[in-house]
């Protein structure tokens, strides 16, 4: 079996506040293997963005560790072995989509013929061909996101960090863009950590669902999707995925009454 692609072991991590401590993980431990999808699901407070900071070297945990592709999270960082998708698209306006897609390579020091092909081929991977030269006000909030998971995209990281990037999307936006994500992953076979309140798109997007628990912040359970790799959005009405639901449910509610 090959070793995981990140793997957590008894990671904590405590915040200093003029309040007192705030324990945002505790013994943590997980591991997320190659080409894994696994969403992170949670009340608010429990943690999810937390671990996932951590995988980023955005946070820096006070106990325990964590590799990402066998090295440090710092390490990891340096080798620019993930792209981060945050909840908000942050997209510079003054900036077409292309010339937002480029920052990352401008700064990386590719040249421009690199950079002008990676721009291509990543809008064409979200399906937002054509639209290079429009500038953010001109798409519509799914259209950003869409933008800014190709930027994340645009200098090949096996791993994709994703911090609820569909919450602020109304319900139709959002199914279309899970779709479309499930399809990118497959193209791709990247390994995705994805970040969510919604439990129909846990389930959904999945290959294993992270259940976390508030204050402090652990896993309460890990759930082993049965759903086959091809779904179609009317997968949710099967039984199958109906049970998934309600285990990720139980799982919620048995660790906000531990809490």
């Amino acid at each position: 079996m090959s070793a995981p692609v990140i793997s957590a072991r008894d990671l904590s991590l405590t915040f200093q506040t003029n309040d007192g401590p705030v324990h945002a993980l505790k013994d943590v431990s997980l591991d997320v293997a190659k080409g894994d999808f696994v969403s992170f699901i949670g009340p608010s407070g429990c943690g999810k963005t937390t671990f996932l900071r951590c995988m980023a070297d955005l946070e820096h945990p006070t106990g325990g560790t964590i590799t990402v592709n066998g090295v440090s999270a710092e390490e990891a960082r340096r080798n620019r072995a993930y792209g981060y998708v945050f909840q908000a698209a942050g997209l510079y306006p003054w900036r077409t989509i292309g010339g937002n897609i480029r920052l990352p390579l401008e700064i990386m020091g590719y040249d421009k013929a690199d950079q002008a092909e990676r721009v291509k081929r990543v809008l064409d991977l979200v399906e937002l061909g054509g639209f290079e030269k429009k500038f953010p006000w001109q798409l519509s909030g799914g259209m950003q996101q869409r933008a800014s998971i190709a930027r994340a995209l645009a200098f090949d990281a096996d791993i994709l960090l994703m911090d609820e990037p569909f919450g602020a999307l109304d319900e139709i936006v959002r199914d279309h863009l899970n779709e479309q994500l499930l399809n990118l992953w497959g193209r791709t076979e990247k390994t995705i950590c994805f970040v969510t309140h919604s439990i129909p798109e846990a389930v959904y997007l999945s290959t294993r669902i992270v259940v976390m628990s508030p204050r402090p912040g652990r896993i309460a359970d890990v759930i082993e999707s049965p759903l086959p790799v091809e779904r179609p959005l009317d997968i949710r009405d099967t039984p199958e995925f109906i049970e998934v639901a309600h285990r990720v449910r139980d799982g919620l509610r048995a660790g906000s009454e531990d809490a």
